[in-house]
């Protein structure tokens, strides 16, 4: 007699952790109500607000390539088995020199999912899901100094700080400066 097979999983990457799972998944429409909420509530996505942003933007790129592009591109933090968006996971390539590709990597996290193990296990997904699937040797983040919280998310996720970029951003009303982070290749993953 055969045995019955086992339920499909959703599609996307996952870490699983007591009794609970961490998956990325790519955007689907319904994700497009949170993403027009971080455009348009003050303070929802926390210190980095800068200012409204346009509330049709996320549908019109949705349409474009479903936020999968080849340069930069937004996966879903999906909680299960709560089958809940938690936020996201973002992805920007660059280069250094024109020759060293690097992607620089970003969550935004809705408020009642942080502070809880997601957000650093999150990027280290982020992060080894874009190792396997591009030749790029570096990704890196930035946060702010006063961003504890995201700091030890980043150590947690496998990065080392790389020092500090005065005057990087333009928030709230002044120049503030960046902490940089980085994660090789090489380095070993955390999951």
């Amino acid at each position: 007699m055969d045995e019955p097979e086992p339920p499909a999983r959703p599609a996307g990457i996952a870490h699983e952790v007591g009794g609970g799972t961490v998956r990325l998944r790519p955007v689907t429409e319904p994700d497009l109500a949170m993403f027009r909420r971080f455009a348009t509530e003050p303070g929802l996505i926390g210190p980095d607000w800068a200012g409204f942003r346009d509330p049709g933007a996320p549908a019109r790129r949705y349409a474009e390539d479903g936020y999968l592009g080849e340069r930069d591109g937004r996966l879903i933090v999906w909680i299960e088995p709560e089958e809940a968006a938690a936020g996201y996971v973002s992805y920007l390539g660059g280069s250094y020199g024109g020759r060293a590709p690097y992607w620089e990597i970003g969550i935004a996290l809705l408020p009642e999912w942080r502070g809880r193990g997601i957000g650093w296990r999150a990027q280290a997904l982020l992060c080894d899901y874009l190792f396997a699937h591009t030749p790029a040797r570096r990704i890196q983040a930035g946060t702010h100094p006063e961003n504890v919280a995201e700091q030890r998310s980043l150590e947690k996720a496998g990065f080392q700080l790389e020092g500090i970029i005065r005057a990087a951003e333009f928030r709230a009303g002044t120049w503030r400066d960046g902490w940089l982070y980085s994660r090789l290749r090489d380095d070993p993953s955390p999951l």
